[in-house]
């Protein structure tokens, strides 16, 4: 059992308290977000594996393992010289929830728990030896030993960003829940170098290391970069995700909002720290004329919006317009740059990170985002199918 505090508390009307051994160390809860489509994740960076348990998804979902691996494929390091340079495979294996078609390949998901693993197999746990009590600045060192009086230093354990792919393989089947539906990311700034709109074009994003959708930033993020890495510093980033073909009437006024689960979904992204739908804080600087979505009717008999600032949620529902959001990265934590800290004797200390980081967090987190967005989607759908009885 799993208690969140040491404090004594009700149990079958009695007053309990934990075990004395279980008073000194807390317990890490939430690792469950959801409500019908439910994802678990668990491991650690430097743990001998990794992966997922989804509860919830619906039977007959057909789906290829390659497809999975494919997003996968998307956020693993390793790829260029702007990531990190940790060489993990990321070879996803689906262990429970489906049962083999005819063909060998296709999986259908049986309705019972998918669970999914990804092994860990580079790991350089030395790295962090001189780390293992000091705290780095910027990052949750401190935040999770004071909380639960332990830490895993190596690779920083589940504030790692290494927890996120088994987000991947679960938004990889997230996406196979609602027909239809397109969910596609960009990174549209890094630092101070933001993409042109008026270039974007998707076809661009898959053909350079950033998921960038303006081939001419691309030279300019390179250079940028080249220089942040060889100080042995990071940097920030901003990425967009969009998804399309969504159809009006998802998500539930005041507590269900959709945007609500997308807001806190992608703030649960380790080193995520802001988040807008559609114009988000640009729309304090607009007038009501200017926010509002104008409407007119179709030549199809459905409604056509003019503009989309909403970013396609109105009051929680979605409109049938596309989604829009956008979330901010800081700069990686782990630098070589000394900085000041204090050790958990008290003592002060300067600390500077060795191994393999990411530069630009934010370049991986591109599929993050998409798989993040996807299962919000899925969930709010699978919610609105039982709530309503229809199928959108």
């Amino acid at each position: 059992m799993q208690y969140e505090c040491a404090a004594p508390f009700l149990r079958r009307g009695r007053r309990f308290s934990p075990p004395a051994r279980y008073q000194s160390v807390g317990f890490m809860s939430h690792n469950t977000f959801g409500h019908l489509f439910r994802v678990t994740t668990w491991g650690e960076s430097h743990g001998p594996a990794l992966g997922c348990v989804v509860d919830g998804c619906p039977p007959g979902i057909r789906f290829r393992l390659e497809e999975l691996q494919a997003w996968l494929d998307k956020r693993k390091p390793g790829q260029s010289r702007f990531v990190t340079q940790r060489r993990e495979d990321d070879l996803v294996k689906v262990l429970s929830g489906v049962m083999s078609d005819d063909d060998g390949e296709t999986m259908i998901t049986t309705g019972t728990p998918v669970s999914m693993l990804i092994e860990n197999t580079d790991q350089r746990s030395k790295d962090y030896g001189e780390i293992a009590r000091r705290y780095r600045p910027g990052h949750a060192d401190y935040a999770y030993d004071v909380k639960y009086g332990i830490r895993d230093y190596r690779g920083g354990g589940r504030s790692s960003a290494r927890e996120t792919a088994a987000r991947v393989a679960a938004g990889g089947l997230a996406r196979k829940v609602v027909p239809g539906v397109t969910v596609r990311a960009a990174l549209v700034q890094i630092g101070k170098h933001r993409i042109n709109r008026a270039n974007w074009d998707w076809a661009q994003v898959d053909q350079n290391p950033f998921f960038a959708p303006d081939a001419a930033i691309v030279p300019v993020w390179e250079d940028y970069l080249d220089g942040i890495r060889k100080a042995g510093s990071s940097i920030g980033a901003v990425v967009e995700v969009i998804a399309e073909g969504v159809p009006a009437g998802l998500g539930a006024p005041i507590y269900g909002k959709l945007d609500q689960d997308i807001a806190s979904l992608l703030m649960s992204i380790n080193a995520v720290k802001g988040v807008e739908i559609g114009e988000g804080f640009a729309a304090a600087e607009l007038t009501g004329e200017d926010n509002a979505d104008e409407m007119r009717m179709g030549n199809d008999g459905k409604p056509l919006f003019l503009s989309n600032h909403a970013g396609g949620i109105l009051g929680g529902i979605s409109t049938g317009q596309p989604l829009v959001a956008r979330f901010a990265i800081k700069p990686t934590s782990s630098i070589l740059t000394e900085r000041q800290s204090i050790d958990a004797d008290g003592n002060n200390v300067d600390v500077r990170t060795k191994g393999r980081h990411d530069p630009c967090v934010g370049i991986r987190a591109v599929p993050i985002g998409e798989a993040m967005v996807a299962c919000a989607i899925a969930d709010h759908y699978l919610r609105d199918r039982g709530q309503t009885g229809r199928v959108r």
